[in-house]
């Protein structure tokens, strides 16, 4: 799932793609929130996105399926 966070008061988003489902997206967001913890997301590449809940403007989940082109691909 494609994954676009807004930061409060920053022109650019940061978008990461992660293994997550709208749901889980869904609590981890209203977690942050809720109590203050950064937001974590871990990406399909392995790497970390770590947003301070304070600093979040918006979370969008796009679930459309990526298309991939190629040979070798799991």
């Amino acid at each position: 799932m494609d994954i676009t966070i807004g930061i409060r008061d920053v022109a650019n988003a940061i978008n990461v793609s992660v293994e997550l489902d709208a749901a889980e997206v869904t609590a981890k967001v209203t977690n942050a929130l809720e109590t203050g913890n950064p937001l974590v997301l871990e990406s399909d590449s392995g790497e970390t996105v770590i947003v301070p809940a304070d600093a979040l403007g918006y979370v969008r989940a796009d679930g459309t399926p990526q298309r991939r082109v190629g040979f070798g691909f799991s």
